[in-house]
């Protein structure tokens, strides 16, 4: 198998490390990756600048731009020859209708567009605690081995996106596998009104300054559907088809 690995969180990430290793297992990779961190930067590309790509060792580059970028300067112009796309590990999940927002998913929802099959993976957070990249690298060979050796994986059209649990079960190795649908609930989201903090210079003299807040753990979520799952400690993967 010969995979193209790229991420939103920039090449250095360990994310992007682990996995790496992680593929490597399954056949040769190729890294296109940001150089700094896209989170949240959806399925934006650049089309506006010229793009810096640098060769940070063999068969390993990185770009000034978006992860669904990578994908495209790798395919077109690196002409890579890529069997499969696979973007992560994030540190963060990627549930429900984070697909429509993540730049880690936007990267395998590209390689779709190119009838490329991809897979996402990501690391659900629940606390503050530093990711166990080990863990999350042993998650990622099992969803492997179930993707790649199901016969349907590899159809045109859609991509692929799995998520880990926070906290994990006592017994890592029984963790569930769930195929599932992506939860379609909206983020539970509220703006705080920072009325006493000075705007900044250019903003307009009576302009509000709106703050985001929101606890990703509190979010509606729906039985049996990825958000519900992985809250509950099971891995889920998605098969998202493209309209």
């Amino acid at each position: 198998m010969r995979f193209l690995l790229t991420n939103d969180d920039g090449i250095d990430a360990p994310g992007l490390l682990a996995c790496a290793e992680v593929l490597a297992e399954f056949g040769s990779v190729s890294v296109v990756a940001p150089g700094r961190e896209y989170s949240g930067c959806s399925h934006q590309v650049t089309v506006d600048r010229p793009l810096a790509l640098k060769e940070r060792r063999p068969g390993w580059w990185t770009l000034d731009c978006t992860p669904a970028d990578c994908v495209r300067v790798a395919l077109v112009h690196l002409n890579l020859e890529i069997d499969w796309v696979v973007a992560g590990i994030n540190p963060g999940g990627n549930l429900g209708a984070d697909i429509y927002m993540s730049g880690t998913v936007a990267a395998v929802r590209e390689a779709a567009l190119w009838r490329r099959p991809g897979l996402a993976l990501s690391q659900y957070r629940r606390s503050r605690e530093p990711v166990d990249w080990r863990r999350a690298a042993a998650w990622s060979k099992r969803v492997l081995d179930m993707v790649l050796t199901d016969p349907t994986a590899s159809g045109p059209g859609g991509y692929w996106n799995a998520n880990f649990p926070d906290p994990p079960p006592a017994d890592e190795g029984s963790t569930e596998i769930v195929r599932c649908s992506p939860d379609p609930n909206p983020l539970a989201v509220r703006f705080d009104l920072l009325a006493e903090e000075p705007a900044p210079a250019d903003a307009a003299a009576d302009a509000k300054r709106l703050l985001y807040r929101g606890r990703y753990q509190d979010r509606p979520r729906t039985a049996g559907l990825d958000v519900d799952r992985c809250f509950a400690g099971a891995i889920t993967v998605s098969r998202i088809n493209l309209p």
